[in-house]
Parts: structure tokens; C-alpha cells; sequence
């Protein structure tokens, strides 16, 4: 019988989610469980429901269910439609074509707006279909905000201008899974009514927590919805939670976790973090233009704080190169989905990171087209580092990604 070979030093996560758990999130979570009928995990839950909407800019309700971020996804859709609404949809990514094929499981019509998944979703088009929409039949537009199959970010402030020029009713719904704690987002101030995210992402947790901010005006559609519901009611939850319980049982020790991930956010503060995201992003995408790539956002007004996807030059597979980087360098980079399933991979570079860690990432990355025979030009390491070492101050690297 074989045994398994040890490999020294961490290994090098950086795909876009799980992402890293931080030593202080997994002490947090070693405690021992709580009753949760009891007074000291209410005094944990009104801590992590109150503590969690500073991160979604809301002062609105946030539900967090036990669930990934598909769940999330689900309880927007069913406790604010009804069988046969339509949604208006935009095919930015993979997970966007993920939520059109759930909404119409539940029993919904969807219309989709195509893109060549390089931009994320185009308000004129958006605004443009609501226009076209005399009858008022579309119930929703559902957008995803940080495309993590293609690292383009839509402008949530946008779409909400196009819904508000179209006269619209629509509800905006936002999937954020890849972007909360990541990128901006202002739910309350950008009029979203259903945002959703989870765990695994900016929020340096394991998976299994999902989290759903929603409006008055999402509520209010609650009273209509005629879709089907039970564990993921949001009646049931918005009842329990004013007191810091839930109606079931609950992830007792990622709730922990959340406490601890929550703290940690705001001593680094969230405009912080936002700029440590967008300067180590932009720290990538130069390294992948040295090299002579494209990333697979082709607009600098869609770039991801979260992640770059990277165009493999033809003749090459994303995937054999992966597992090359993988045997040798202990360190995991994205696939390609869909349809850019081995023409691409993927560079995380969001969560509990820093600058050593993505230009440890990066140097894997250019060593590995080296051995791998990817013909490329030489100095993306450098070009990395370059910009981190001129940019050491957040917020100028911020404005300087910007520009």
C-alpha cells in the first residue's frame, strides 16, 4: 500500500472561491457548540444579523440561511414571483447561465440578453428590453454582479439608472457571491431588492453560509409570490431572527466564524479592503499582459477586483497546464467553464490575501508556462511586483487601477 507523499509549505489556493480560511476564523470556529435556543447564542446571532448588513451598505434586512450561494439564489426567486412571471436575465458567465437554467426549473420565463462573455451585463440593452416591455410582464432583472467564470464585474449603478429610465417596476436582484467583501456594493443606495452571496468568497469562510439582502419592496412582493416555498420562506426567517434565532437548526460554528470574519472586515475597514482588492488585481492583469495574454475581460470599465480569467494561446489546454502547475508548484488555479473549458483558467485574488501571496501565486503561474512549453514573453513576475512596489499605498493604488 502507497503512501501519500507529504509536500512541504502551504499549498498555493487560488482559485476564485473557496478561498483560504484565516488561523483567527478557524480558532473562532473550534469553539464548542452553543444551545442554540439559548441566551448566548441569541446575544451571536443578533451579532452576526446586525454585523453583516454594514457589509452589504444596508439597513435593511439580511438573511443568512445554511445553504451555498445557489440556495440564496432560490429563496430570491421563489418568495418574490409567482408561475409564469418573467425575469429578464444577461448571459454573462457561466454562473448567470446557471440562474437562468434554476428560474426556469421553478417554473419561470426567462429573457436572456447575450454577451460574448467578456463584459459584464449591459444596462442600454437592459434598458432598451424594459422599454420593449409595455405590458409590464418582466418581473425581475436578475444580474450577477462579479462574474467569477470570466472575472468582468457589472456596474450595478448603471443597471439601476437603466431600470429607473425604462419607468420600470422590476425588482433588481444581484447575485454577489464573488463580491461581496471584494468589491463595492451599496444595496440600499444603488436600489437593489435582492442580494445574494455566500461563505467562501471575500467573506474568508468555509462553505455553507449564504446570505440575502432584500428591500421593503422585495418584501412587499413576498405578499403576492405564489412560487413554492418552505425551508427557504422568508417570512419564516424575518419572524425568528428579530430575537438572534432561526427557525431551524443552525450552522453553529460558521456563525461563529462569520462573527469572527465580520470583525476582522472592519478592522481592516471596508474601503480598505476594496482598495487591497483592486490594487492586487491590478498587480495581475499586468503580470498577464507582460506575458503577451488576454484576460478574458476584454473592457477595463468590467474588470474584476476578484478575479482574472487568462486567455491560453491557442493550441494549448488550460487544464493540462493546470495539472503541470498543480504537480509541480502545490498551488491550484481555476478552470475554464463551459464554454471556455480548457481555453482559460483562472487567478483568485480575493479574501484573506496580500501582495507576497499573489506575487508567490504569479511566480507559479510563469514558471509553469515555462515547463509546460506555453510560449510567452518573460517579465510578468516583474511587472507584478512593479506596481506593487510603486502603489504600496492602498488608496492611491485604488485610484491609480481606476485611471
Amino acid at each position: 500500500m502507497s503512501r501519500k507523499h507529504r509536500r512541504p509549505g502551504r499549498h498555493f489556493l487560488q482559485i476564485p472561491g473557496p478561498t483560504p480560511v484565516p488561523e483567527r476564523i478557524l480558532a473562532a470556529m473550534s469553539r464548542q457548540i452553543l444551545d442554540h435556543r439559548g441566551l448566548e447564542f441569541g446575544e451571536l446571532g443578533r451579532r452576526v444579523l446586525s454585523g453583516i448588513k454594514g457589509l452589504f451598505k444596508t439597513q435593511g434586512h439580511v438573511i443568512i440561511y445554511p445553504s451555498s450561494g445557489s440556495g440564496a439564489w432560490e429563496a430570491g426567486l421563489t418568495n418574490t414571483l409567482s408561475p409564469g412571471d418573467k425575469v429578464l436575465m444577461c448571459e454573462t458567465g457561466q454562473f448567470a447561465v446557471l440562474w437562468e437554467a434554476m428560474a426556469r426549473r421553478l417554473g419561470l420565463e426567462t429573457d436572456v440578453i447575450p454577451t460574448d462573455w467578456r463584459i459584464g451585463a449591459d444596462a442600454n440593452a437592459i434598458e432598451k428590453k424594459l422599454r420593449a416591455d409595455t405590458g409590464r410582464k418582466i418581473k425581475a432583472v436578475c444580474v450577477v454582479h462579479n462574474e467569477t467564470s470570466t472575472g468582468c464585474l457589472t456596474r450595478l449603478d448603471e443597471v439601476r439608472k437603466a431600470i429607473d429610465a425604462a419607468g420600470h417596476p422590476a425588482l433588481l436582484m444581484a447575485d454577489a457571491i464573488s463580491s461581496l467583501a471584494a468589491a463595492d456594493l451599496r444595496h440600499d443606495e444603488w436600489g437593489v431588492d435582492v442580494t445574494v452571496a455566500g461563505s467562501q468568497k471575500g467573506m474568508m469562510l468555509p462553505p455553507g453560509l449564504s446570505f440575502t439582502a432584500i428591500s421593503a419592496k422585495a418584501i412587499e412582493a413576498t405578499k403576492t409570490a405564489q412560487l413554492k416555498k418552505s425551508y427557504f420562506a422568508w417570512d419564516d426567517m424575518l419572524a425568528i431572527n428579530a430575537t438572534g434565532y432561526f427557525p431551524y437548526t443552525p450552522a453553529t460554528g460558521l456563525l461563529y466564524g462569520l462573527a469572527e470574519a465580520i470583525d476582522m472586515i472592519n478592522e481592516e475597514g471596508l474601503e480598505n479592503v476594496f482598495a487591497r482588492h483592486a490594487r492586487l488585481a491590478e498587480a495581475t492583469r499586468r503580470a498577464v499582459r507582460a506575458w503577451g495574454f488576454e484576460t478574458q475581460c476584454r473592457d477595463a470599465k468590467y474588470y474584476s477586483p476578484a478575479v482574472t480569467t487568462v486567455q491560453m494561446p491557442e493550441g494549448h489546454n488550460a487544464d493540462a497546464y493546470r495539472k503541470i502547475v498543480l504537480d509541480n508548484f502545490n498551488m491550484s488555479l481555476g478552470t475554464g467553464l463551459n464554454k471556455i473549458a480548457g481555453k482559460a483558467f483562472r487567478i483568485g485574488h480575493l479574501g484573506d490575501t496580500n501582495e507576497l501571496t499573489v506575487l508567490g501565486a504569479l511566480t507559479g503561474v510563469e514558471m509553469g508556462f515555462e515547463l509546460a512549453g506555453v510560449p510567452h514573453k518573460k517579465g510578468g513576475v516583474a511587472a507584478a511586483m512593479s506596481y506593487i512596489a510603486e502603489t504600496a499605498n492602498p488608496a492611491e493604488a485604488a485610484k491609480a487601477a481606476a485611471e
